[in-house]
């Protein structure tokens, strides 16, 4: 654990969102947080004299001793609060009113409004929090389904930075094997077996690699599954959508061409986020409007994580439309859709999925394909790393390439100067993602991201 760094001021914020609630909470760090909550608090303790993880019942007072509601206030010492600080938190009614005039009156005794994320900033600067964990903290907060809030929370409790962690003090211990037969050199010393270095390099990238290989599916759980519906006009592309979202969102028309824009829209099934992209019609036309629909179809397409090509047991499948998804998406990621089975026709068409837009059969299937086409199946129901986030997947590919130079050095035979320097930028490297090496330009932006409380 970091030694804890005490700020010279105090902060406070609201804490809870803006708004008329039950409740508000106002949240105070730093080293005045005891002495001027005292200064407005009347109970039957006082704030300075609490124990730590208490609360106090009392009143909170206006500079002219008018009553301006009745709190609890909870009582956190250093090091054992959220921030390594003493904190205060003031819960109060939940009227907006209430809370600004708290804020007021705290503001007249030199505490400051708390900047977008220093909260959790002083955490981290105080070694409560790695930096990877901090990160997760507006994760939790963001999170919108089930598997995101999983995923954040396992980045919470330092499955990533556990796994960082022990890479990192592998290329440590190995680099300063290295750096140490540097030292004795002149004396012909060697503390290195160069294949034993070899094959511990080659294992740490291994495992790096498979922290990279897991971003794909992180992405997907944090931000969703981008789904691209697309098809010849009325094969039902916007009948599907309107039955996924359980609600009339496209028009629904046998005049081809209706869907002339891309219409999205967000549902929930099992825990993960699936965004569908109904895209207009893919087709030859001299229609202006629909000719620029065509043409946003077709980004949505390279964009989307699954496609679903949508045909119907009437039309059967489009072959050429399938061969021009192909050359506009990865193969790998088109599902096959035969739309209308509630016709009871006779499907005699390849298919990945056979549904009813109309009555839902096979719907319930469809999203479990989808799921399994970008996570595979079952594949986050257990605990492990999983990078979600876009620094630490460029750290990681960073790492790997320095590792990469470190075993090309080794292979020619280089100076131990050479393999020194790649392992101590792979180790950099590895750093940035828990804070072991960091930049104010990267806290900065990172914490500018948080809400004002937090």
């Amino acid at each position: 654990m970091a030694q804890i760094q005490f700020s010279d001021d105090t902060i406070t914020a609201l804490a809870t969102p803006p708004g008329s609630g039950a409740i508000s909470v106002i949240r105070i760090s730093g080293p005045d947080s005891f002495s001027v909550t005292d200064k407005i608090f009347r109970g039957k303790g006082r704030v300075a004299n609490a124990d730590s993880h208490t609360i106090l019942y009392g009143k909170i007072l206006s500079s002219r001793s008018e009553v301006i509601d009745d709190v609890l206030v909870s009582v956190f010492r250093n090091p054992n609060s959220f921030t390594g600080e003493d904190s205060v938190e003031i819960s109060t009614h939940g009227s907006p009113l209430i809370s600004q005039k708290i804020i007021a009156l705290l503001l007249e005794y030199n505490i400051r409004l708390a900047e977008p994320g220093e909260f959790t900033r002083r955490a981290f600067m105080n070694g409560k929090l790695d930096l990877s964990q901090a990160e997760a903290v507006l994760d939790v907060i963001n999170a919108r389904t089930s598997a995101s809030l999983k995923g954040a929370r396992n980045q919470l409790d330092g499955l990533l930075s556990i796994k960082v962690k022990l890479l990192r003090d592998s290329l440590i211990n190995a680099s300063s094997l290295v750096e140490l037969e540097l030292d004795f050199s002149e004396e012909d010393v060697e503390f290195v077996d160069l294949s034993a270095l070899r094959t511990r390099i080659i294992d740490i990238k291994t495992e790096i690699e498979k922290l990279i290989s897991s971003y794909s599916i992180g992405k997907v759980v944090r931000d969703g599954i981008n789904v691209a519906l697309v098809g010849k006009p009325n094969v039902g592309k916007s009948s599907l959508l309107n039955y996924m979202v359980k609600e009339a969102r496209a028009i629904v028309s046998e005049i081809p061409g209706t869907t002339r824009d891309i219409i999205s829209e967000e549902v929930t099934y099992n825990g993960f986020l699936f965004k569908l992209f109904d895209t207009a019609g893919i087709r030859l036309t001299d229609d202006f409007v629909e000719k620029e629909g065509v043409i946003r179809s077709r980004e949505a397409i390279k964009r989307a994580d699954v496609v679903l090509f949508i045909n119907d047991v009437v039309s059967g499948f489009s072959l050429a439309l399938y061969n021009e998804l192909v050359s506009i998406s990865d193969e790998e990621r088109i599902v096959t859709v035969i739309n209308k089975v509630d016709l009871n026709l006779r499907i005699d068409t390849k298919g990945d999925a056979f549904i009813s837009a109309l009555t839902g059969e096979g719907i319930d299937d469809l999203f479990n394909l989808m799921k399994e086409k970008t996570i595979g199946s079952d594949v986050y129901s257990e605990k492990s790393a999983v990078v979600t986030n876009i620094r630490h997947y460029n750290a990681l590919v960073k790492t790997t390439e320095n590792l990469e130079r470190a075993l090309d050095s080794l292979d020619e035979k280089l100076s131990g100067e050479f393999i020194s320097v790649d392992l101590r930028n792979a180790e950099s490297s590895l750093g940035e993602i828990i804070g072991e090496v960091t930049t104010d330009d990267i806290l900065n932006n990172i914490f500018a991201n948080f809400c004002i409380g937090k």
